[in-house]
């Protein structure tokens, strides 16, 4: 007994082993750093779900590496042992609990992602919403081969009036938080996706462009259609991501929490310019927001449309004063026997 070598109970290592790996999985399930910076209201909500998973990720693989790599070096062949390994029986307790921890964790997550999934909204979208029609098909067929890459200012006589506006009924999607449920959005955008493209309408504005501005901290709805085949609206920094399904209209609700330009991308594979089908998303101070707006609504008047170039030469003094001279309460008559006068 005397001769006897002294070693670590082997319960004490296992103790040792699950400590170290409960506090390295923690800390690495909170500082991973794998995601984009947080920019919407319901970022942080998919950032602590996904936390979580990796926290539990990052447990089972060291435990299962872990326990590969002690075998390997405690159980090898050492050198002139020749004999067979040890006959291991089944373990029923053990295999019990290795299946039951994991059993567990799924539908642990699995509440947890449906508690997340609520308070980003994703059951309260079933209803009825308006969706104004933005422009007409051979519109969007002309849209489509462009870059999109500016505003684009739809005709005001494809603007859709309270009128002519349809009724949509939106079954899929994220819509208001519990908090703002039964309210309604502070802006509400209109989405089309087509190949390779997103065209964004404003119907309150008659504004139709191929980015997306909103304003920030406000509650913004996007009513997402597709025009061909399915299409997928994501925003990493937003963490949101909803399919443009054809023929079945879903919607997004959001709100932004930090100013800044933003990539739009499509997670759907849609054909062979998928990968070009990006835009990005502009989140506005309220001040700047209103500004944007104001600007192109001055950009789609009817007028601009007739607007024809002239050389100032070839105006008469009266015609090349008249503008001036209305915002001073001024007419041509007026300009014309001033004129005669000096002459």
């Amino acid at each position: 007994m005397e001769n006897e070598k002294e070693t670590i109970p082997g319960s004490l290592l296992t103790l040792t082993a699950g400590i170290v790996i409960t506090l390295v999985s923690f800390w690495y399930g909170q500082n991973n750093g794998l995601l984009p910076e947080q920019v919407s209201e319901q970022a942080p909500l998919v950032d602590k779900f996904f936390n979580v998973m990796v926290t539990i990720g990052t447990a089972l693989f060291l435990l299962v590496e872990g326990t590969i790599v002690l075998a390997l070096i405690r159980f090898r062949k050492r050198k002139g042992d020749d004999s067979d390994a040890a006959p291991i029986k089944g373990n029923l307790p053990l295999e019990a609990f290795w299946t039951a921890i994991p059993a567990i964790l799924v539908i642990g997550l699995g509440i947890y992602s449906v508690q997340v999934y609520e308070e980003m909204g994703g059951f309260e979208p079933a209803g009825h919403h308006m969706m104004a029609k933005s422009h007409s098909p051979s519109t969007v067929a002309q849209m489509s081969g462009t870059a999109m890459a500016a505003p684009l200012i739809a005709d005001s006589s494809e603007m859709a009036s309270p009128e002519t506006a349809e009724e949509t009924e939106i079954k899929y999607g994220f819509g208001a938080a519990p908090e703002r449920e039964g309210k309604l959005p502070d802006l509400t955008v209109n989405v089309t996706g087509l190949q390779f493209a997103w065209i964004f309408n404003y119907p309150e504005s008659g504004i139709t462009s191929g980015e997306l501005h909103v304003p920030l901290k406000k509650d913004v709805l996007l009513n997402i259609s597709a025009t061909d085949v399915i299409h997928s609206l994501w925003v990493p920094q937003f963490r949101l991501k909803q399919d443009a399904i054809p023929g079945s209209d879903t919607q997004l609700r959001f709100s932004a929490t930090k100013t800044g330009t933003y990539p739009i991308v499509c997670a759907e594979l849609c054909g062979s310019y998928h990968g070009s089908m990006r835009t990005t998303l502009v989140v506005h101070t309220p001040e700047e927001y209103e500004a944007w707006v104001e600007e192109n609504r001055i950009a789609q008047r009817p007028e601009l449309n007739r607007a024809v170039a002239v050389k100032p030469e070839n105006l008469s003094t009266p015609e090349f004063l008249a503008p001036y001279a209305e915002e001073m309460g001024i007419d041509t008559n007026t300009l014309t026997q001033i004129h005669s006068t000096h002459h």
